[in-house]
């Protein structure tokens, strides 16, 4: 079993930046794929960003490139989000979540932060 506790959400201004973490329970948590995905109100759930296990490989949704930056660090069993340049649209909860070795979707998902950016 793996929890994972996501922290950092907030308001901020069009422009501005924030950071997420998302603290991970378990040993082998250097052995997940980690993502962030995010969910507007009224809209269905969309891929943000991912990272392999190693760190080595990242992933962005085209709304984020260049703006947002998904790091880990396996020592602190945490996986961040750095969101820069933010957007009104960027406004969401937003979710960590961990992908088991050898499996097709994500199998662990945070509780959420909430990401509001005002004009």
């Amino acid at each position: 079993q793996v929890q994972l506790v996501e922290s950092g959400g907030g308001l901020v201004q069009a422009g501005g930046s924030l950071r997420l973490s998302c603290a991970a329970s378990g040993r082998t948590f250097s052995g997940y794929r980690m993502g962030w995905f995010r969910q507007a109100p009224g809209k269905s759930r969309e891929f943000v960003a991912d990272i392999s296990a190693s760190g080595r490989i990242t992933t962005y949704a085209d709304s984020v490139k260049g703006r947002f930056t998904i790091s880990r660090d396996n020592a602190k069993n945490t996986v961040y989000l750095q969101m820069n340049s933010l957007k009104p649209e960027d406004t969401a909860d937003y979710y960590c979540a961990a992908r088991l070795p050898f499996t097709s979707g994500y199998n662990y998902w945070g509780q959420g932060t909430q990401v509001t950016v005002s004009s």
